[in-house]
């Protein structure tokens, strides 16, 4: 399997990326989406953290909102960055290896397994406040029972709507206000101002305390990475419209959890009242008993409806890891009668429910098995973007680099200086930071690391479950890897490039099988000779995709079977002959080959039957053929300028 280092992202124009103009989300959707997601938090963190840090759990929860809001900086970039969505995945695998964006995967898996099994359970627990359920057992069994259901909806084809998701956002930011406004009015401002000293009169802050506090309230901000699994149906430009709605994230967010949580965990009898229907309690205590009903049945259909979120969500990260090759191939197989991927969506509510069964409805214990898999996601998506914002810089120097070279060289060669602005299907790039955005964001990498290490650390039980669920994904995947390559179907991460590889081979493969061999071949002998490097580029087909789903990873690549099996071919027969390589997806544009040719400088440009370097072609030192298997195969050689490949 190619596992070459990726490059930085190449720019694109906004009509590079597939486009779709009907049905994408404005920033009021984006928001409804995301909020209905960290939005439903609020229901059962404040009684987690009442267990784990008593009354301090509005402190913890207010202290966490500052990183909470330096991690919209950075979501927000992940979403112009990636137009593809993806998520974790795509970020990890772009600016890393590809085994690491599988390793994110597996941590999004266990992340959206949680969230299924945590959101289904609470919303069930405060619908109790309406139909009393006092037996436990009878709770679980209703919830595995909710589970199965939402399972056959999925089946069935009952796909997730933004527009459902602004309705029970509205409802429950309403909500949410209502409460702190009852309270508010209710009790006296002394007693109010008293809350905040009063919250450090349990539990001593030791240094200890306040870093495990720190890490554990994570949880009231799980949701944010929804705003990922936007990016291809959200409206351009999607920095602008990401940033807009993060805003109103963070808005809304900010004025409702930590109120919220402080009000539950201090004003409330908590020998009496229930922790995991805290927020329902606060509602009746203070606006009456309407008003408390009011909330326990939004907050049940809301915890619902992100319940079945997560299982769409699983599901769409299942189908495209196997298009990636580290889940068996069955999980993308659709249903005859309903089109809908059954095994997929089997594993994406079934595992939830063995979840469930395994630590016999223990909210407290889901939630912390849930912050293994959430800080890990949220600290490798950081660390990858801090990755993306250094190259950016590295190649901003070497252009400038590159053009002082140049100008200070004789003016035959100018052009060959020039970076070219190469469009790279499903990517795109929003330049280099500024240094003090870059010194905060790697300061938002180390405090979510701490986080997480902490949790490793002092979290023993959700560690072990988080390492166990992640290594059975990460073996699955070696395992499928493996066996489909022992296949021939080899699974090819392509490379970004944007700076030249002088001396080495260019082989374009045609979309056509005929000749398609021969080029690979002849590249691979040309690299053998020459002893130098294969790049094997695939011209993308400029037809239209469909429209994606929510959640759906629209990478182009991975849709696209014609490149995956040219360059599963190509990476065969050239691990066999133990040439080195790597390979390119370009976009759909005529002159994008010669732009190539121009950028990488290679030595040797190879073609297949009836194909030809297009654009203003520099005149090569020779063109020759040859015949391979499959056809005639046509070599471009050129000797480029020392100056010009100095300066690259």
């Amino acid at each position: 399997m190619q596992t070459s280092e990726r490059a930085v992202d190449t720019p694109v124009k906004a009509s590079d990326t597939e486009e779709h103009p009907h049905g994408r989300l404005g920033f009021f959707l984006c928001w409804a989406v995301v909020f209905a997601d960290i939005g439903t938090s609020v229901y059962y963190v404040p009684g987690i953290l009442y267990g784990q840090v008593g009354n301090l759990a509005g402190f913890f929860v207010l202290l966490t909102m500052v990183v909470f809001v330096l991690l919209t900086l950075k979501y927000a970039e992940v979403t112009a960055r990636y137009p593809q969505g993806g998520g974790v995945v795509t970020v990890a695998a772009s600016n890393f290896r590809p085994w690491t964006g599988a390793f994110g995967g597996m941590l999004e898996l266990g992340d959206y397994f949680l969230t299924a099994a945590i959101s289904a359970l609470s919303g069930l627990t405060y619908l109790s406040v309406v139909v009393p359920v006092h037996d436990p057992f009878l709770l679980l069994i209703s919830t595995l029972v909710v589970l199965v259901l939402l399972g056959l909806l999925n089946w069935w084809g009952v796909s997730e709507s933004a527009s459902v998701s602004a309705v029970g956002a509205i409802i429950a930011f309403v909500s949410d206000i209502a409460i702190v406004l009852e309270v508010v009015l209710h009790v006296p401002l002394a007693t109010l101002l008293h809350l905040i000293p009063a919250m450090f009169e349990g539990k001593p802050l030791t240094p200890l305390a306040l870093i495990t506090g720190f890490a554990g309230s994570f949880l009231a901000f799980s949701g944010l990475e929804s705003i990922s699994q936007l990016s291809p149906v959200m409206k351009t430009p999607r920095k602008r419209t990401s940033r807009r709605a993060l805003l109103a994230v963070v808005l809304t967010v900010g004025v409702t959890s930590p109120l919220l949580t402080l009000f539950a965990t201090t004003l409330l009898d908590a020998s009496k009242a229930n922790p995991d229907q805290f927020i329902s309690l606060l509602g009746g205590k203070y606006g009456g008993p309407i008003l408390g009903v009011e909330v326990a049945v939004s907050a049940s259909a809301l915890l619902i409806f992100a319940s079945n979120t997560a299982i769409i969500g699983c599901y769409h990260v299942l189908l495209a890891l196997s298009r990636m090759h580290f889940l068996p191939p069955f999980v993308q197989r659709r249903n005859r009668w309903r089109g809908t991927p059954h095994y997929a969506i089997a594993l994406a509510s079934g595992i939830p429910i063995v979840i469930l069964l395994l630590v016999h409805g223990d909210i407290a214990l889901l939630g912390d098995m849930y912050a293994f898999g959430l800080l890990g996601a949220f600290s490798l998506t950081c660390l990858g973007i801090d990755v993306a914002r250094w190259r950016d810089w590295r190649r901003q120097r070497e252009r400038q680099a590159r053009r002082l070279q140049v100008r200070a060289g004789n003016g035959a060669d100018a052009t060959m200086g020039e970076v070219l602005e190469l469009p790279q299907p499903g990517k795109s790039s929003i330049g280099p930071v500024s240094r003090w955005m870059f010194a905060l964001g790697v300061l938002t990498t180390v405090l979510v690391m701490l986080a997480w290490g902490t949790n490793l650390v002092y979290k023993h039980l959700a560690t072990e479950f988080g390492v166990t669920v992640t290594g059975i994904g990460l073996l699955t995947a070696f395992a499928t890897a493996r066996y489909l390559a022992k296949q021939g179907k080899w699974m090819v991460f392509p490379t970004e490039l944007y700076k030249a590889i002088p001396g080495s081979i260019l082989a374009v493969l045609p979309p056509a099988a005929e000749g398609r061999e021969a080029v690979i071949r002849a590249a691979c002998q040309a690299a053998q000779d020459q002893d130098g490097e294969v790049i094997f580029l695939y011209r993308r087909s400029a037809k239209g995709t469909q429209r994606p789903e929510l959640f759906e990873n629209a990478d182009p690549y991975l849709a696209d079977d014609a490149a995956r099996q040219a360059f599963s071919e190509a990476e065969q027969i050239a691990r066999q002959q133990r040439i080195p390589h790597r390979a390119v997806y370009a976009a759909p544009k005529p002159d994008v080959v010669f732009h190539y040719w121009q950028l990488l400088q290679p030595r040797d440009t190879i073609f297949g039957p009836q194909e030809h370097l297009q654009g203003n072609l520099l005149a090569p030192d020779l063109v020759r053929h040859s015949l391979g298997p499959g056809g005639q195969v046509t070599h471009y050689v050129k000797n480029w300028p020392a100056a010009s490949a100095g300066a690259a």
